[in-house]
């Protein structure tokens, strides 16, 4: 299976190393984010990473909706757990960092399952600067320059079929509503599959920290982002 050199199990828990999520976020997902460095004192495992591996364990229904309930610090022990009407992922103290909703029929194709899983993450991973920068600008705000954090609050899907591993994603909508510091975007995809849709679904992502909104901070921003991915890139 593709993910497994991002990840550890033993004892029938997973592990991920801060190294197996930066390279995953890196090489699958195209996503820079310095949260997801190996060596970030606050390092997150990628919830794209989480979502992969749910998948890949427990299959896709043709309706999954995935609720980011907690950060996953490096090496902890996950326990992926079903349930009749879902999943839940936890760490080995009991505390839920994923919980998940779905119905529908399942299907557990690894070949299906991987090419949605590629395509996803890869159009998950272009959130900064490319839909969220023109979201701030138009709402007059920008997240902390010194202190950036956008955290992946949920996201749901509905298929009109599972049974077509050629699927693509691609941005329909996006809104941003601000309430002080704090904001949440909406991004809506659609899937589909030889122009023919088959499916939809949304992304939702807060933003801590909101400030006003300063035009020459943001683009400095942008622009350590993209030296931060051209070196990323070139030592890969």
């Amino acid at each position: 299976m593709f993910l497994d050199p991002f990840h550890a199990a033993e004892d029938g828990r997973l592990r991920i190393s801060g190294a197996q999520g930066s390279a995953f976020a890196k090489q699958i997902a195209g996503d820079f984010n310095p949260i997801h460095d190996a060596t970030h004192p606050r390092f997150c495992v990628p919830g794209d990473l989480l979502f992969a591996l749910v998948l890949a364990r427990c299959g896709l229904a043709r309706r999954m909706t995935f609720r980011f309930t907690g950060m996953v610090a490096a090496d902890a022990a996950l326990t992926v757990i079903e349930q009749d009407d879902g999943i839940l992922v936890e760490t080995a103290e009991g505390k839920p960092c994923l919980e998940v909703e779905r119905s529908g029929p399942v299907t557990k194709d690894l070949a299906l399952i991987e090419s949605l899983v590629r395509r996803y993450v890869a159009f998950s991973g272009q959130n900064f600067p490319h839909i969220l920068v023109p979201l701030m600008e138009q709402q007059g705000v920008m997240i902390n320059p010194d202190r950036p954090l956008v955290i992946y609050d949920q996201m749901a899907f509905e298929l009109d079929r599972v049974d077509d591993p050629d699927v693509d994603i691609a941005l329909e909508s996006t809104e941003l509503e601000v309430k002080g510091k704090r904001g949440e975007a909406r991004l809506g995809f659609r899937l589909t599959t030889a122009g023919e849709p088959v499916g939809q679904g949304a992304k939702t992502l807060i933003l801590s920290g909101l400030r006003a909104h300063e035009p020459a901070v943001l683009q400095g921003l942008v622009e350590r982002y993209a030296e931060r991915k051209a070196a990323g890139l070139a030592g890969a």
